[in-house]
């Protein structure tokens, strides 16, 4: 049974009506009143502290999180998990879940990196590498999809054109028939005379169609082929899902813009079928088309602002946003590419008391920072302030025609035909620092860092100089000439005459071959852009090509140009070429 408990004020109550006032034995005691009449008004003590079991995700062993953070995008990985917590966080540090993440991108059987893997930066490979898949390999199915469709165009076209040959034959074979049967050779004669005085139609049908509706109407022959092949998909689509008596195993479109739920559709859809079996034939509805997801990349061409060659392209600023382009016409303009759909010319650069940029082809160009140089076969470099709107910073004379240059913060590096790579300081009032005679013939590319210089030559050499040193480090007998070259972290990639791509290693002061990949190249490789997790390729053969830099390397896109493609430019995910045709064209993230 439980004990009934007698509060203070009742028992003081029950006294009070006594008359007495008695003390209680139990108050004599030392307890507190509290704790002597049951109640508790002692403040609690504090829980012991206790860590909190892990619970979720992190409840896991390290490696099945480490195993399922491998599934999740790198942008995520290095973005986003350490904003959740710290133990996350940690993820992104493991050198062995990054190495694994890029085998599995690039394939079992390549190896990756090329260079050392000492200090590689993983996690910006893998991004970079994820970023580039996920661009270009839409881009390259849709180009084969344009390719077939113009390859079945141009079959069809060529059939038609062998029967109207095969009819012309026929009619003249009916014309020579012998005089014996003149009667009935004069019948068919006059046959063929009357088809041949048919109306316009019937002569129309005798062309590809999509000859015909090209010039009725001036649309493009694949666009309405697209469309066509798109439309009979989604009839087919209708026809399987009113299959087997007729019953709706798909859902219907919204037909004429009419909203509702299926039931209301399939009435709607039933009394059409009606009406169309009354008048004598089923018309299918039509549904609506939705329009195919664009790509994720946008392809611009630059507007028309040069009138020869372009010869060299340089995206400058770090966000892919400004573009400079050298010419034969001997100019050099500067684009912005936010402006407008596709660009705006900001301005022709022009030195002072000329009417073009130069007196000479502009061959090359190179930037750092906001210094903009571009050099011409009319031996001189000239600087360009960008910040200023491109206003001419100063002039540097060569002895001989200026074919590559490469610029370092205030060092500017310029090789020439006169086998010579010079060495300018660009703040100075006599620039020249150093003039370098490592080849023995025209230098026709250059990279370099804070360290080292190298150079590739028409000698069929490449060459590494030693800044801190001041010595050659090494210089690398080839069966080619180089005419492009990357240099990112400790790789050096770079591509030749033959249409081959060369790999280098350049590791503490120790510099090698490593390797030469054939890419799919027929000419002249004249432009290569490296970065940890992309490669560049492109070429007089009239092709851009995109892969993954392992070895050998992985090619996501070729881009066929109709013209050869003289260099190439990258940054921020924005690709830039120089064309043949006198254009500059852009590929760029989709906004």
């Amino acid at each position: 049974m439980s004990v009934p408990q007698v509060t203070l004020e009742e028992e003081e109550k029950d006294r009070g009506r006594n008359g007495v006032l008695e003390e209680s034995p139990s108050l004599k005691t030392d307890a507190p009143l509290s704790n002597q009449l049951g109640l508790n008004l002692e403040p609690p003590l504090d829980p012991p502290e206790t860590s909190p079991s892990p619970s979720g995700l992190l409840s896991l062993p390290w490696e099945v999180v480490a195993s399922i953070a491998s599934h999740l995008p790198a942008q995520c990985i290095i973005n986003v998990l350490p904003q959740v917590c710290r133990a996350l966080a940690e993820v992104g540090e493991d050198t062995s879940a990054w190495q694994l993440r890029a085998h599995r991108l690039t394939g079992p059987k390549a190896s990756f990196p090329v260079g050392p893997r000492e200090q590689f930066d993983w996690p910006t490979a893998c991004l970079e590498m994820e970023q580039l898949i996920e661009r270009w390999v839409e881009q390259e199915e849709w180009a084969q999809r344009m390719r077939a469709l113009q390859q079945e165009e141009a079959e069809r076209e060529q059939e038609m054109d062998e029967d109207m040959d095969g009819a012309d034959d026929g009619e003249d074979g009916a014309n020579r028939e012998d005089g014996a049967h003149g009667e009935a050779a004069a019948m068919r004669n006059g046959a063929v005379r009357e088809a041949a005085r048919e109306p316009d139609g019937a002569e129309e049908d005798m062309r590809p169609d999509a000859v015909r509706a090209f010039q009725e109407d001036g649309e493009n022959p694949l666009e309405r082929r697209i469309e066509e092949e798109q439309r009979d998909n989604e009839d087919e689509g209708i026809e399987n899902g009113l299959a087997e008596g007729g019953e709706n195993h798909q859902d219907p479109p919204d037909i004429a813009g009419l909203g509702g739920d299926r039931e209301q559709n399939n009435g709607h859809l039933d009394d059409m079928m009606d009406e169309g079996i009354d008048e004598g034939e089923v018309s299918k509805p039509q549904p609506p088309r939705s329009p195919s997801p664009p790509l994720a990349l946008e392809h611009i061409t630059l507007p028309s602002g040069h009138i020869a060659d372009v010869n060299s392209v340089l995206l400058v600023g770090g966000e892919g946003t400004v573009c400079a382009s050298g010419s034969r016409d001997r100019n050099v303009n500067l684009w912005d590419l936010r402006r407008g759909p596709r660009g705006e010319l900001r301005r022709t650069l022009c030195g002072r008391g000329l009417f073009s940029t130069h007196r000479g082809w502009v061959w090359c160009l190179a930037a750092s920072g906001s210094l903009l140089a571009s050099g011409s076969f009319d031996s001189t470099v000239r600087l360009w302030d960008l910040e200023a709107g491109g206003a001419e910073r100063g002039l540097i004379r060569s002895r001989a025609a200026v074919l590559c240059l490469s610029c370092q913060n205030h060092m500017l590096l310029a090789g020439s035909h006169d086998q010579k790579i010079s060495i300018y300081d660009t703040r100075a009032a006599e620039p020249l620092v150093k003039s370098l005679g490592l080849h023995g013939d025209a230098v026709l590319c250059l990279a370099s860092d804070d360290q080292y210089i190298l150079s590739g030559s028409k000698d069929n050499t490449v060459a590494v100089y030693d800044c801190r040193a001041g010595r050659l480090l090494k210089k690398i007998q080839l069966k080619s000439y180089l005419l492009s070259m990357s240099y990112s972290g400790r790789e050096v990639w770079a591509g030749d005459n033959h249409g081959l791509v060369h790999t280098f290693s350049l590791n503490e002061g120790l510099f090698k071959s490593v390797a030469q990949f054939n890419v799919g190249h027929s000419s002249l490789v004249t432009g290569v852009h490296h970065s940890p997790g992309t490669l560049y390729t492109c070429s007089s053969d009239r092709t851009i090509k995109v892969h993954l830099p392992c070895a050998p390397p992985k090619t996501l896109c070729t881009l066929h140009h109709q013209a050869g493609v003289n260099g190439l430019s990258v940054e921020a995910g924005v690709l830039a070429i120089a064309s043949g045709d006198m254009n500059v064209e852009v590929w760029r993230p989709r906004q």
